[in-house]
């Protein structure tokens, strides 16, 4: 088993020298086998794509990925809900890198499919105990100063089907429920200031425009605090699958609570208790009570690569571990890696931004020697909170639930650098 001797921090000569004799393995004797295979497209010679004019810049009105990236896709499991309509998909973290979410990659969670909602027939309805009840048109809401926000939203059931042991096996099915995107829009506050607080209001009801109604319960104190009416992400209109034109974003807080095609805004002095915060969205407990409320999304991390759809397939020698962390309280100060299952630990970098709220990229760097790893990760956030391992989860909270589990992640690499999801006790 690596030790913590073999950790981050491979001088520039180790590297040098580990690249150089990998490339000579390949000049050696894969260079010529690769050459006849693909034509003629490999140096020294000159590639078919350096000899021809390519598309204009009309063919292409709206940017997409290369053909060959063609795979990094957002994947569904088929069987973990009845219809397509009432489901989710899942961001493939294994293939991304930095903390901001590409638009078409961000997971998708619904209760009734996908609303088309015509912007110009878009209206929000303030009502309940406000001074004035109003009405927003898409046009009103956003002469209201904005502002331009980087939050993570996680599904609380994110990692809800490891409760009971290692099940699907992939990062993207594990931890893909959660994204990370710019968001500009207009704090709620203002929206609810422009129609009169009355004294009594202490909690704001958030329905969507979607055939579910989907709506949640929220505290006013949060409303006021950090709650935006959002109609932009990473500087474009929203995807109709994420909300478009409006939807609510609830920084830190689990994302059935950021309810899409935002429709009305309910204030009133106490909590409803809907559908979706009684019969889901709670936390069945062991003895058969469920914890409410539960609305902070926990300090957490993952490894993305090496996992099981991004083996190693270089072999032995310098090896980049890659991941993110994040939590609902702020930000993140530490991660720790183990290469032996959680006995020993070694600091991670934390690279890029280091946002309130937000996804944050961490790396590990060190000689894999062909051994077989139990690849972990550990996240602290900026109010001491360590993340927990999955046996203390099960011991506080049972296995009933579905629900916030921000247990440790492990990852096997075998000899052959294949990675599959297992738990050590």
């Amino acid at each position: 088993m690596l030790r913590s001797s073999d950790k981050a921090g491979m001088s520039r000569r180790r590297l040098l020298k580990s690249v150089a004799a990998s490339g000579g393995v390949i000049a050696a004797g894969a260079f010529d086998g690769q050459a006849r295979a693909n034509g003629e497209n490999l140096p020294p010679n000159v590639a078919d794509w350096s000899k021809y004019l390519g598309d204009g810049v009309d063919a292409r009105p709206y940017g997409m990925p290369a053909e060959y990236e063609k795979d990094v896709i957002r994947r569904s499991v088929r069987w973990l809900t009845a219809s397509t309509e009432s489901s989710v998909n899942f961001t493939p973290l294994h293939e991304l890198e930095g903390i901001i979410t590409p638009n078409g990659l961000c997971f998708e969670r619904h209760h009734a499919g996908i609303a088309d909602v015509n912007p110009r027939d878009y209206r929000l309805m303030i009502n309940g105990l406000v001074d004035k009840p109003m009405i927003f048109t898409l046009d009103d809401i956003k002469r209201f100063p904005r502002t331009n926000k980087i939050y993570f939203l996680e599904c609380a059931a994110n990692s809800g089907m490891e409760w009971r042991g290692s099940q699907l096996n992939g990062c993207q099915y594990t931890q893909g429920m959660i994204h990370c995107v710019q968001y500009t829009g207009v704090p709620l506050k203002l929206i609810l200031d422009e129609a009169g607080l009355r004294t009594n209001a202490k909690w704001v009801m958030a329905e969507g425009g979607d055939a579910s109604g989907m709506n949640r319960s929220i505290p006013l104190e949060k409303a006021l605090y950090d709650c935006l009416v959002a109609f932009k992400m990473n500087g474009e209109a929203l995807r109709p699958e994420q909300g478009y034109p409006v939807r609510l974003v609830v920084p830190g807080w689990e994302g059935n609570m950021w309810v899409k095609w935002l429709r009305r805004l309910e204030v009133g002095d106490k909590p409803w208790h809907t559908r979706e915060e009684t019969s889901k969205y709670t936390d069945l407990m062991e003895n058969g009570k469920s914890r409410r409320f539960t609305w902070v999304m926990d300090c957490k991390s993952v490894i993305t690569s090496p996992s099981p759809q991004a083996p190693i397939t270089h072999g032995k020698g310098h090896t980049v571990i890659s991941g993110l962390a994040w939590s609902g309280q702020g930000t993140i100060e530490r991660v720790d890696v183990s290469l032996d299952g959680g006995r020993n630990w070694d600091a991670a970098r934390i690279d890029g931004p280091r946002l309130h709220k937000a996804l944050h990229r961490f790396y590990y760097e060190f000689d894999w020697d062909g051994s077989p790893l139990l690849l972990q990760s550990r996240a602290i956030d900026s109010i001491g909170y360590v993340q927990p391992t999955k046996a203390e989860l099960r011991t506080a909270r049972g296995t009933n639930s579905i629900y916030h589990n921000n247990g440790i992640q492990t990852w096997h690499v075998m000899k052959t650098g294949e990675v599959e999801n297992v738990e050590v006790s």
